[in-house]
């Protein structure tokens, strides 16, 4: 098997591309792709400040290391769950990237901020981890990078993760999640920070190439509270197409976010105000962390250090 660009021995085949590179070439490919996202839908400018959402895992790390090596200016926020030892793990993946790097890392641990993990909030709050851990990381990556001057939020969501939400929407019929759906969701007055997910044209699997390859140091197994979660059940029925049909989670993503452009979906966006509490913006008097941590009285709150 040899190499499509130099012919030299191929390591890796992407099917959906039908192609098969060399180390040299796919870095090359895998680099090309964001790039293509990051200049052709205007994610970034040469003047933004970057806050990477960093887990420990394949995908922010793997991100991460290419904004960094292509020039952008970047610090990382890593939220510590609490959730033992796979948090314990994730959060050193993460110190050691930023150390080998030189980069800039705050942390947010939620056990010092409400004297418990995300599995005793949840408990607690009789919801899934997944829907409380999702409102608590997404509160505070907001906030931390509108009060620090950061002017733009990336994230490792990659295609595998697009699809399967879409899919999820799509099955739902969640119109207000169908309009939110994009890689890219800018600024606005409301107190929102430009969002955006630089990897949505690569596929799992490629993001993981990328990172042995190059051998970033990611916890590999999954969030142990994500074992039921549906978007899990979505990707093993995507990629299950997938199989038999190489190139049809690409061609179901990018279809939909190119429909969007000439047709978009009818629908009024959220109408937002500032959160009675907080000031973040939120659809109702109160925002969904607000009324989290509102449970939990005299907790301690907002501990982000660097």
């Amino acid at each position: 098997m040899k190499c499509q660009k130099c012919r030299q021995k191929a390591i890796i085949k992407i099917s959906r591309a039908n192609a098969k590179y060399c180390k040299p070439c796919f870095n090359e490919f895998f680099v090309s792709q964001i790039r293509r996202s990051l200049l052709k839908d205007k994610m970034v400018s040469s003047d933004d400040r970057i806050l990477v959402a960093v887990s420990g895992g394949k995908d922010s790390l793997a991100l991460w290391h290419v904004l960094i090596h292509s020039g952008y200016r970047t610090a990382g926020l890593h939220i510590d769950l609490g959730i033992g030892g796979y948090s314990e793990s994730s959060s050193e993946k993460v110190e050691a990237f930023t150390a080998k790097f030189q980069q800039t890392l705050y942390s947010y641990r939620l056990k010092e901020a409400h004297e418990m993990g995300i599995v005793e909030l949840s408990r607690e709050l009789d919801r899934s981890p997944c829907s409380a851990c999702g409102t608590i990381k997404r509160y505070h990556f907001n906030r931390f990078a509108i009060q620090n001057g950061f002017t733009v939020l990336a994230t490792g969501h990659n295609l595998d993760d697009e699809a399967a939400r879409l899919l999820g929407n799509l099955l739902r019929w969640q119109e207000e999640y169908l309009l939110k759906q994009s890689p890219v969701l800018e600024k606005n007055e409301d107190g929102f920070v430009k969002k955006i997910k630089p990897l949505y044209r690569l596929s799992e699997y490629e993001v993981a190439a990328y990172s042995f390859l190059n051998q970033l140091d990611y916890v590999v197994e999954e969030c142990p509270m994500s074992q039921s979660a549906p978007m899990l059940v979505y990707k093993k029925a995507l990629n299950l197409i997938e199989h038999h049909s190489p190139g049809t989670k690409h061609q179901f993503y990018l279809s939909f976010l190119e429909n969007q452009k000439k047709k978009p979906l009818n629908g009024l966006p959220l109408e937002l105000r500032p959160c009675s509490i907080c000031g973040q913006p939120t659809p109702a008097a109160v925002c969904g962390y607000c009324k989290i941590i509102s449970r939990f009285p005299g907790r301690v709150e907002h501990v982000i250090s660097d």
